[in-house]
């Protein structure tokens, strides 16, 4: 699928609204589109469709770029709200989203497929009645065994990790840069591979630090 066939024109981070959050493994999401608002200049004040979101200009194309506030579990509203009020569909649409099945710094740059548990995958999913999206999926599994998911997932990572997480967030950045343009053919053989560098996001055994 090329560039054309695609037709990108929102870019959806999923996460959950809070400063609690930040840092954590399940706002990969928002991170990824707040870097991209920085590396490009975009304001992400905006108010629209239940989410924070602004315009990214591509060349001769416009992309929203956006983050719904209605938390992960309840996406699916946000976006549909999108793909309605934009008049898009499915193949409009681009997901970012974290994944526990991914050793921590993969990237997954995929064109359709299921929710693998992802509970934003599945408002998602749901709400607007198809899986025919593209999605980049970040890998946040830790080498070590996790003795609770949901505290993992929506824990800080420690600051000492807050290094590795910025690459790991960069690097995500540069891939939905490539999507938009040179197309997901191309942005899959660049970065459907583990990166290398950071080995762990984890957060303390007692949670949070």
């Amino acid at each position: 699928m090329d560039r054309a066939k695609l037709e990108v024109k929102l870019v959806v981070g999923l996460g959950n609204p809070g400063a609690e959050y930040d840092f954590s493994p399940h706002n990969l999401g928002f991170a990824v589109v707040d870097r991209l608002a920085v590396r490009n200049c975009v304001s992400l004040t905006r108010k629209q469709s239940q989410s924070l979101c602004g315009r990214w200009q591509v060349d001769d194309d416009e992309i929203w770029l956006i983050k719904p506030q209605t938390f992960m579990n309840l996406s699916g509203a946000a976006v549909k709200d999108w793909l309605v009020k934009q008049d898009c569909g499915p193949r409009n649409l681009l997901v970012i989203a974290d994944d526990l099945d991914l050793p921590l710094g993969a990237l997954r740059i995929r064109q359709q497929g299921g929710a693998a548990g992802h509970h934003g995958l599945e408002s998602i999913i749901a709400s607007i009645g198809s899986n025919q999206f593209a999605r980049v999926r970040i890998g946040v599994r830790p080498e070590h065994p996790i003795s609770d998911t949901v505290d993992y997932l929506l824990s800080p990572v420690k600051k000492s990790r807050r290094r590795e997480w910025d690459e790991v967030v960069d690097r995500a950045s540069q891939a939905i840069e490539a999507i938009s343009r040179d197309g997901i053919a191309k942005a899959m053989n660049r970065f459907n591979q583990r990166a290398s560098g950071p080995e762990s996001l984890s957060v303390p055994a007692e949670g949070k630090e």
